[in-house]
């Protein structure tokens, strides 16, 4: 599976693309940040971001995407433009038929480190030990972008599982639904028929 792991923001956006091999294996394709000016329109930074990112999907063809879900901890200016980016990412995406999946940050940190509250240079010195790259991936965006992509393809596996038990529940659900409404219907066509008599 080609996993591309994004980290949205306005200023620094970390992209990467990872390979999933056998069991927990990983391997790194590629990785950058894509950088917009503070002092430039909203709408140009978008486009810088989206452009890179259609790039992206055109160059290297991913199964899916991991983009990281804003949280709440953030402040509103700096969540805003994280979820702008994410959203821009995610139409991307979508008109490409590719799938997204978002992931929290203490989900990823959890994925890469086994604590869901590492800080940065904790992920970084685990991205850069489970891909075994020759060095650290610089800056802390583009370590956070491998992050993700090693993230989902750990947990993609459960992911699935879970999906196809929520599947199976809906169907018991709409099957236990359709028998208990027949047997209504039976038992108020019995009360009528002896009401009759």
């Amino acid at each position: 599976m080609r996993v591309m792991g994004v980290d949205p923001g306005l200023t620094r956006c970390g992209l990467s693309v990872i390979e999933s091999g056998r069991g927990r294996q990983v391997t790194a394709l590629d990785v950058d940040v894509v950088r917009t000016p503070a002092d430039h329109p909203l709408a140009h930074r978008l486009l810088a971001i989206s452009d890179a990112v259609e790039h992206w999907l055109d160059t290297h063809r991913p199964d899916v995407l991991a983009v990281e879900r804003v949280f709440a901890n953030q402040n509103a200016n700096t969540a805003m433009g994280t979820a702008q980016a994410g959203g821009v990412i995610a139409l991307a995406a979508a008109r490409r038929d590719i799938d997204v999946h978002f992931h929290t940050p203490s989900e990823v940190k959890a994925a890469v480190t086994g604590n869901g509250r590492a800080d940065k240079a904790q992920v970084t010195e685990m991205v850069t030990r489970i891909l075994a790259l020759q060095q650290k991936p610089t800056p802390a965006d583009a370590a956070d972008a491998l992050a993700l992509a090693i993230c989902h393809c750990w947990r993609a596996p459960m992911i699935s599982r879970m999906a196809a038990a929520e599947e199976l529940a809906a169907e018991q659900r709409r099957k236990y639904q359709a028998t208990l409404k027949a047997h209504t219907l039976k038992a108020e066509a019995r009360r009528s028929a002896r009401s009759a008599r």
